[in-house]
C-alpha cells in the first residue's frame, strides 16, 4: 500500500448545505455532530428517546454541550436491524426536525435512505441528508439533494444492516472502500451535486470486522485526497468493546479517543453520542497543538 499523504499539507475541503457553511476550508478545528436517535431499537440508546418531544429535549442537551450540528434518525442501522415503514419513519422524524429547526440554530442532518423522508425533513428545516446507502437505495434521492441544495453524506457499507456483520470480507479494505467512495462522489457530481456539498464516511462498523475498522482508521489520510470533508463515526461501536472489554454504555472514553485519533488523521466531522467530552477533547488538543501543526 502506498504511503499516506500528509494531511497537514493537503488542500482543505469545505462542506456547504443549503447556503450554510458546515465546514470551512479555513477553519481546521473539527466539528462535532451530536446523535439524536428517535428509534426504539438503536444499538446505543434505543427506547430512551421514544417521541418527538424527547428527541427535541435531547437535541437541546447536545447543543448546550457544544454540538456544532445534529444528526437525527428514525430508522436504526445497527447490525441485524430491519427497515422501518415510511409512515413510521416520518412519524418519528419530521415533528422532531421541525421543532429542533424552530428552536435551535445548528444545522440539522437527517439519517435516512428514503427520499420522501428526506424531502419532508428538508421542508421542515433540515440542511443535510446522511445516507448510509450513499444514495443507492432510493432512485429519487440524488435529484432531491441536487435540486434542494442540501448537503449529503455518502457512506460505505458492505451489504445491508440486517446482514452486514455476517462474515464481511475484503481483499484489501482500504483501497476497496476508497474506490467505492471515489466512484460515488464522481457519480453524485454527475447528478448535479457539487463536491463541496458532499461529505464522505468510510462506514466504521458497517460490514467490517475489527481489523477492517482499525485498518481504515490507520489510513484515514488516504481518504482526504478525495477532496471532500471526511466524517467519521466510531461512537460506542462494537469494535471498541472488543478492544476494551467495556459494555455499550461504558465506551465513552474509547469513543472519544478513537474519534480524536480520527481527527488527527484528517476527519473534519466526528459523529458522537457523548458530545461534551468530545468537545472538551478537541478544545484541549487545540490548546496544546493547533490543528495542522505537524511539529
Amino acid at each position: 500500500m502506498s504511503e499516506s499523504p500528509d494531511v497537514s499539507r493537503a488542500p482543505r475541503a469545505r462542506w456547504e448545505a443549503r447556503g450554510r457553511t458546515i465546514v470551512s476550508g479555513e477553519d481546521p478545528i473539527p466539528k462535532v455532530m451530536g446523535i439524536v436517535n428517535a428509534t426504539p431499537d438503536s444499538f446505543s440508546d434505543g427506547g430512551r428517546i421514544v417521541g418527538p418531544a424527547q428527541a427535541v429535549a435531547h437535541a437541546h442537551r447536545l447543543v448546550r454541550a457544544g454540538a456544532d450540528l445534529l444528526d437525527l434518525g428514525g430508522e436504526s442501522s445497527r447490525p441485524g436491524s430491519r427497515p422501518v415503514p415510511l409512515a413510521e419513519e416520518l412519524r418519528r422524524v419530521i415533528p422532531a426536525v421541525a421543532a429542533v429547526a424552530a428552536e435551535l440554530g445548528v444545522p440539522i442532518s437527517v439519517d435516512t435512505t428514503k427520499a420522501e423522508v428526506a424531502r419532508q425533513a428538508l421542508d421542515a428545516g433540515a440542511a443535510i441528508i446522511n445516507d448510509i446507502s450513499a444514495m443507492g437505495a432510493d432512485p429519487a434521492m440524488p435529484r432531491l439533494v441536487a435540486d434542494s441544495g442540501a448537503g449529503v453524506v455518502l457512506m460505505h457499507m458492505q451489504g445491508v444492516p440486517a446482514t452486514m456483520q455476517v462474515n464481511p470480507k475484503y481483499e484489501d479494505v482500504v483501497p476497496e472502500v476508497y474506490d467505492f467512495l471515489a466512484r460515488r462522489v464522481e457519480w453524485a457530481e454527475a447528478q448535479g451535486i457539487p463536491r463541496e456539498r458532499i461529505a464522505i464516511d468510510p462506514g466504521i462498523g458497517f460490514g467490517k470486522t475489527i481489523d477492517h475498522n482499525l485498518e481504515i482508521l490507520r489510513n484515514l489520510a488516504r481518504f482526504d485526497t478525495l477532496g471532500c470533508v471526511l466524517l467519521i463515526g466510531t461512537s460506542r461501536k462494537g469494535f471498541l468493546g472488543t478492544i476494551t472489554g467495556r459494555g455499550l454504555h461504558q465506551r465513552a472514553t474509547a469513543s472519544i479517543v478513537s474519534s480524536l485519533a480520527a481527527c488527527l488523521a484528517g476527519a473534519r466531522v466526528v459523529r458522537v453520542h457523548d458530545v461534551a467530552p468530545m468537545v472538551d477533547a478537541i478544545k484541549v488538543w487545540t490548546a496544546v497543538r493547533p490543528w495542522g501543526d505537524s511539529s
